[in-house]
């Protein structure tokens, strides 16, 4: 089993990046959450991974966060709950706010999720009770302006402009955390009333 990687990073595209080892290149898959804090390409980078077999591919995923790696592992073992199911989660959700989504049965935050509807939400938090250790205590939030730049970094990576990203980020209402932020300016991009 693969545990975790540590190399050059030589390309990024969400949700894939490839991470240079001695010459091996290895093509992994991290949630939205990691692949925003991710250095540069061409710096040095570690990634602890999980690593799938199936009968019909070899799949390495990676995160920045051992608490990133235990929600995805607690994620696929619910039945029904694939490996892109639970990146989309973590991409939408920190490790952190799944753990209190969860803690507090809310399963609300987990409908802002693209993919996931209410039965499957209810669902997650009902097989999920319990299984953290330990609810997170929310941190001290970086600021308002911070967090735009956040999404508007977001939404640069996932190919949008550096104008059209300026502006979505002015849709956003003041205090939204990152994850709400993004999926705000996503939409406000979606709807095409941008100008």
């Amino acid at each position: 089993m693969i545990g975790r990687i540590q190399g050059i990073l030589i390309e990024k595209s969400p949700p894939a990046v490839m991470v240079d080892v001695q010459g091996l290149g290895y093509c992994i898959d991290v949630p939205m959450s990691s692949f925003y804090e991710l250095p540069a390409i061409g710096e040095k980078v570690t990634l602890l991974t999980e690593f799938i077999v199936r009968e019909d591919a070899q799949l390495l995923y990676g995160f920045l966060t051992a608490a990133e790696r235990e929600a995805f592992r607690l994620l696929i073992r619910i039945s029904g709950v694939g490996p892109r199911t639970a990146l989309s989660v973590l991409s939408g959700l920190s490790a952190d706010d799944l753990a209190q989504a969860v803690a507090a049965q809310d399963s609300s935050r987990l409908m802002r999720v693209p993919g996931i509807g209410k039965k499957t939400a209810e669902r997650l938090m009902l097989e999920l009770r319990g299984k953290f250790s330990v609810a997170p205590v929310a941190s001290a939030g970086t600021g308002v302006q911070d967090d735009r730049l956040e999404v508007q970094r977001a939404l640069m990576a996932l190919g949008y402009s550096e104008k059209e990203s300026a502006q979505a980020i002015h849709a956003i209402a003041p205090g939204t955390n990152l994850s709400e932020g993004i999926r705000q300016a996503l939409k406000q991009l979606s709807k095409g009333s941008l100008q």
